[in-house]
């Protein structure tokens, strides 16, 4: 089963298809972050690791959602970190040190201080590294059957059980992709 061709847009969920076999990517959600004609990134969204955020950037730690840990958001850049923010739709402008991603997701500059509340951020997620693609190789990718590209959720940013994405994010869709959230992880034990 294929998704069509699209050009994922910022905000949307790259889900791994089972025929993603890259150890990197097997089984992860994706949210996008950029993408245009010099590529696209985002950063995994289902890989908590064992290290808090506390431990790395202090200052964040009481922004960070639960899980308070970094998660594992790619195989680029991973000695460093990117944080997303769920924006609060009531609030039109976004605090300094926010870029906007798109109406309900930003990417946080680590380097401002956090002063204990952001007004218009309802979630901060921290992430070790990122997921890039050159011009063109995503739309390849998602052409020779590596990725679904499905419409993000608010929730997905912050999701409490992030280990159970991948099914949750197939199982809400309203087509076949329904089905293969129920693909055992080894088919073979099918």
């Amino acid at each position: 089963m294929r998704s069509p061709v699209v050009s994922p847009r910022p905000g949307m969920l790259l889900v791994a298809t089972p025929a993603l076999a890259d150890p990197n990517f097997e089984r992860t959600v994706i949210l996008v972050l950029d993408s245009d004609e010099d590529g696209a990134l985002g950063v995994v969204l289902n890989r908590p690791s064992p290290v808090d955020v506390a431990a790395v950037l202090p200052g964040w730690a009481e922004a960070a959602s639960s899980p308070a840990v970094l998660f594992q958001g790619g195989p680029v850049s991973t000695e460093s970190a990117l944080a997303v923010a769920l924006r609060d739709p009531a609030v039109a402008r976004l605090p300094e040190g926010f870029r906007e991603v798109d109406e309900r997701f930003a990417i946080v500059d680590l380097d401002e201080e956090f002063d204990g509340s952001i007004e218009g951020v309802v979630a901060v997620r921290v992430f070790a590294g990122y997921a890039g693609w050159s011009a063109a190789q995503l739309e390849a990718e998602i052409d020779e059957g590596s990725w679904f590209v499905v419409d993000a959720e608010p929730g997905d940013l912050h999701s409490g059980e992030p280990e159970a994405m991948w099914r949750k994010v197939l199982r809400r869709q309203r087509s076949e992709l329904a089905w293969v959230s129920l693909m055992p992880e080894d088919p073979t034990m099918n």
